[in-house]
């Protein structure tokens, strides 16, 4: 399988990751913890049906220390007994983030207020970049059905 096409020799594309890179640094920086952006990023890869970002981000959290039981039940998180009610927090509000479209009111109240009680305003900040980020990565990715399987950890960094 090959991309459509190929956005790491692309000079647009190129000129607009190196942009898009900058912004995930600032996130990857922020007092957002690690493990809540990875989780993140894995949702809504997960939910955008991204497998070039599931593959890296399954792959970085673990090269991370993520434990491996919580990564697999990321897709199942509500039933799940292994995240934190400010992870569940997050995960909630990035699967409303991540489907705008499928819901007439956007991100709810709750969930905003939910995710308030846990994270301060630098952490929420760094909460909504991070889903926007990660839902940019992935339509690019599934627009050009770019392959997934190849990613090692820090390849692109």
């Amino acid at each position: 399988m090959e991309a459509r096409l190929n956005l790491f020799e692309n000079p647009v594309a190129g000129k607009l990751f190196r942009h898009l890179n900058s912004a995930g640094k600032v996130v990857s920086d922020s007092p957002l913890p690690l493990a809540t952006q990875e989780l993140v990023k894995l949702r809504a890869s997960q939910i955008n049906g991204c497998g070039m970002c599931t593959d890296m981000h399954v792959k970085d959290a673990l090269a991370a220390g993520e434990d491996p039981q919580r990564l697999h039940l990321v897709a199942a998180w509500r039933e799940a007994k292994v995240f934190t009610d400010a992870e569940r927090a997050a995960l909630e509000l990035a699967e409303q983030g991540t489907r705008i479209a499928d819901a007439a009111g956007g991100v709810t109240d709750e969930a905003w207020a939910n995710a308030a009680k846990h994270f301060d305003e630098d952490q929420l900040a760094a909460l909504v970049a991070t889903i926007a980020v990660i839902n940019m990565y992935n339509r690019f990715n599934v627009i050009v059905q770019q392959p997934a399987g190849d990613y090692q950890p820090g390849m692109f960094g």
